[in-house]
């Protein structure tokens, strides 16, 4: 028998700074090592906060209409989580406290890949603790009109997206991976997320995408077609960012997922709700220790 997976943190604290893609306002986060068992928490740091801690998980989201929202009992909250859990998850990261000096994590390219590069500059450090995966046992799926959303077992932690688009810029595009930290940053991380021209003027009024521009977005403009110049990143960057999106907002299940995730044009809110549906039921899920080996897992055992 192998030895299990070991939990993670950083060797040293990193920090970045931005907007708030919805709030428009600059902010600052620090990102802190962290202790085997902490998990990922977010500390707010700025006046009138004073320091009250909020976890990165299922039991903490208050909202997914356009993002993800977590928030505690005392009334503070912390937006658009998902891009930085999306890099936390995609790297294999444990535990960590994110001192955060705003109410809004900085959307900085619109993508994951600033996240996962401070992650990679500090280093990740192994801890002296099994790491606990939330192993699917049957499958659950959470439905709304056409989209669905669902986590069903499979000895891997894989994504299988689907996304589908009136606009001839998008149209339907799939696809299928098996997670791993190389193959994150390869193919997910720089996915950038994207909207249209003719949503905005109903965003601003709601006082959201206050901060978007085309630095931080892939914009579709009236005529159908990608006003940045630069183009797409990926030929279907959309669908990778829907990926990306759907591993950060996956990332407050508890621990790294073994199973496979199916999505149908889901967002935020599906993703969140298949999520708190596995929680709920005691037989869908096991908490585990486990071995990676290649896309799989092998020497699983239930937890103490």
């Amino acid at each position: 028998m192998g030895t299990v997976d070991q939990q993670t943190t950083l060797k040293k604290r990193v920090s970045l700074s931005g907007v708030g893609v919805h709030s428009g306002k600059p902010v600052t986060v620090h990102f802190n090592p962290a202790t085997a068992g902490e998990g990922i928490v977010f500390k707010r740091v700025d006046s009138g906060a004073e320091g009250r801690l909020i976890r990165a998980h299922a039991s903490q989201v208050a909202k997914t209409d356009l993002c993800t929202v977590i928030g505690n009992n005392d009334g503070d909250q912390v937006m658009t989580i998902e891009h930085l859990m999306s890099a936390v998850s995609g790297l294999g990261i444990d535990n960590l406290l994110i001192e955060i000096d705003n109410s809004e994590v900085p959307i900085l390219d619109g993508s994951s890949i600033m996240f996962l590069d401070a992650f990679v500059e500090a280093g990740i450090e192994t801890l002296p603790a099994s790491r606990r995966f939330i192993r699917i046992l049957k499958p659950v799926r959470v439905e709304a009109g056409e989209a669905w959303a669902e986590l069903v077992p499979y000895n891997g932690t894989r994504f299988e997206v689907e996304i589908d688009f009136a606009t001839p810029a998008i149209g339907r595009q799939k696809i299928g991976l098996d997670l791993s930290a190389r193959i994150y940053s390869r193919e997910i991380s720089h996915a950038r997320t994207f909207g249209f021209i003719k949503d905005v003027e109903w965003l601003w009024a709601a006082g959201l995408a206050l901060g978007s521009s085309l630095e931080n977005s892939v914009v579709i403009g009236e005529d159908d077609r990608v006003v940045n110049a630069a183009g797409l990143r990926y030929p279907d960057e959309f669908v990778r960012h829907k990926t990306l999106d759907a591993i950060g907002d996956l990332a407050v299940i508890g621990g790294p997922i073994i199973g496979c995730f199916r999505s149908y044009r889901s967002g935020h809110r599906l993703n969140g709700t298949v999520v708190k549906e596995v929680l709920a039921d005691p037989s869908a899920f096991e908490i585990v220790e486990a071995r990676r080996a290649g896309t799989g897992y092998e020497d699983i055992t239930r937890a103490e």
